[in-house]
């Protein structure tokens, strides 16, 4: 059963308490203090239901190591020939619409809801969010976003609206994050997209001991 949380302060119970879904708890608040508690602590808001959120961990969790950023024979081209122009954070609000729209095979609608999108943007505006983004010319084609928590990114969501326009932007924006000293990219689960750009299991257990020995034990 998943907790119910109060609303202050935000406090999340031990990620293996989660059910078999990844279904951690549910109430607490979209705000800067929960949503930093509950990254730091291995927890993300999958969907919110009459403005409650829902609150995952799954296991295992899908991540990715920069220095195994895996880029293809055909994506090496589009990057020689500067196929897209690339970007970070020159316009986070449309590339969160552009995620929440994007359609997806297998899913009914999106978990980007109006409050998802309020909570992320804010964060941007506090600088704990951002985006990285392709264009073709002053068409926003392709992008990604995600809380950037040094030393790990949460990725949230991608979209493309051409093709190869989000592996294009997710591939300079790891090299940037490897650059900056970026540890570890949070994907989450597992999807084709990002198991074919190199992503890989991790352990729940494994996962949530790299954030405290980051973060300390009570984020």
């Amino acid at each position: 059963m998943p907790a119910f949380l109060h609303e202050d302060p935000p406090r999340f119970p031990d990620p293996s308490k989660a059910d078999s879904s990844g279904l951690l708890a549910i109430g607490g608040r979209l705000t800067e203090p929960w949503l930093l508690t509950a990254y730091k602590s291995g927890v993300f808001p999958w969907f919110t239901e009459r403005g409650i959120p829902f609150w995952y961990s799954p296991d295992p969790r899908y991540v990715l190591f920069p220095e195994e950023l895996k880029v293809s024979k055909s994506m090496k081209v589009l990057l020689k020939r500067n196929a897209f122009r690339f970007s970070i954070n020159e316009d986070f609000p449309q590339v969160i619409r552009k995620c929440a729209k994007i359609h997806r095979p297998g899913q009914p609608g999106t978990w980007i809801s109006q409050d998802m999108m309020r909570a992320y943007t804010d964060m941007h505006d506090k600088g704990h969010a951002v985006s990285a983004e392709s264009w073709e010319g002053d068409r926003l084609v392709g992008g990604l976003y995600g809380l950037w928590l040094p030393p790990f990114f949460f990725g949230e969501s991608m979209f493309a609206e051409v093709s190869n326009a989000s592996k294009y932007a997710f591939i300079l924006f790891t090299q940037h994050l490897a650059a900056q000293g970026t540890e570890l990219i949070d994907c989450q689960v597992e999807t084709e997209h990002l198991v074919s750009l190199g992503a890989r299991p991790m352990t729940r257990s494994e996962y949530v001991d790299r954030l405290r020995r980051a973060f300390g034990a009570n984020p």
